[in-house]
């Protein structure tokens, strides 16, 4: 019997927490042929053209919004994917990824620790990425009597 690759919970989701908006929690699961892995790479390639159009638009093109809206899916499902990956149990880890391989899963602290840097750096960002988008709204949407006075 040929013993399979043991895949790490506690690596994947450090993938992921770290790179997936690389994809690489996904390509070190599923090999380079996983499409989700590339559209993380589609994902963060727009976001980072988005955030370019609006830098030098001053945060007034509709393309650029868009397409920063594309790269904080990437980005946000990459946290999802480390807090998902990370509050895993052990055993249901090892049942989807090394059911085969000789060594099993025993996530401790360094999980819990991506897990709880994930919530809080990616609640984070989404605040601040709220933030200024309701502030720009409001800048380019206010009314003209307001200025006057």
């Amino acid at each position: 019997m040929n013993a399979v690759a043991y895949k790490s919970k506690t690596l994947t989701a450090g993938l992921a927490m770290l790179f997936g908006t690389l994809g690489l929690h996904r390509f070190y699961l599923y090999g380079l042929r996983d499409r989700f892995g590339w559209a993380h790479i589609a994902g963060s390639a727009c976001g980072v053209a988005g955030w370019g159009l609006l830098v030098t638009s001053e945060l007034r093109s509709p393309a650029g919004w868009g397409l920063t809206i594309l790269g904080a899916i990437s980005l946000f499902s990459a946290f999802l994917a480390a807090i998902v990956y990370g509050l895993r149990p052990d055993e249901r880890w090892d049942a989807q990824f090394n059911s085969r391989a000789r060594h099993k899963s025993r996530s401790g602290w360094i999980a819990v620790i991506i897990v709880s840097l994930s919530l809080f750096v990616g609640a984070l960002l989404m605040m601040v990425g709220l933030a200024v988008a309701f502030q720009t709204y409001f800048e380019t949407h206010d009314t003209p009597n307001r200025l006057s006075q």
